[in-house]
């Protein structure tokens, strides 16, 4: 009988620790949402339109593979006005379900790369030809926070 009061109690302990850590999550004052990278890009002189038709082609697809095997949520481009030489004028933005949506990334990229461009040396020269359209300015990876 001691055993089973000191189980009871034991179970007891749990439930109400498990209670008060759900009722201190409940205390933050937003909720975590979806993961976001956004990479900035600045293209050369004078092949914006070229830059913007790989985008509008190729990225694309990719992008819509991509959401299509529920890797991503949504992407966009968005364009700006660069401050000086060195910052971007384009950025992609990717978002995703969660961070554990970027589990296995390197693999998930390989499959939407055979998909859309046939293998990953090709998708490998075709980084190379873009170089002489672009410059990666940035990378960055961050969380929205959406405010209760």
């Amino acid at each position: 009988m001691p055993n089973n009061n000191r189980s009871a109690a034991c179970a007891a302990a749990l439930c109400f620790l498990v209670a008060g850590a759900v009722a201190r999550a409940d205390d933050h004052p937003y909720a975590q949402g979806p993961v976001v990278n956004v990479q900035g890009v600045r293209v050369e002189y004078g092949r914006f339109d070229e830059y913007m038709q790989y985008l509008a082609t190729t990225w694309k697809q990719e992008q819509e593979a991509a959401k299509k095997a529920g890797y991503i949520l949504s992407y966009s481009v968005l364009s700006t006005q660069p401050r000086s030489e060195h910052d971007p004028d384009v950025y992609l933005v990717v978002t995703y379900k969660n961070w554990a949506a970027l589990d296995n990334a390197q693999e998930h990229a390989d499959a939407i790369l055979k998909q859309v461009v046939g293998s990953v040396s090709a998708a490998n020269q075709g980084a190379v030809d873009r170089s002489k359209l672009r410059r990666v300015i940035s990378s960055e990876t961050m969380q929205e926070l959406t405010l209760k």
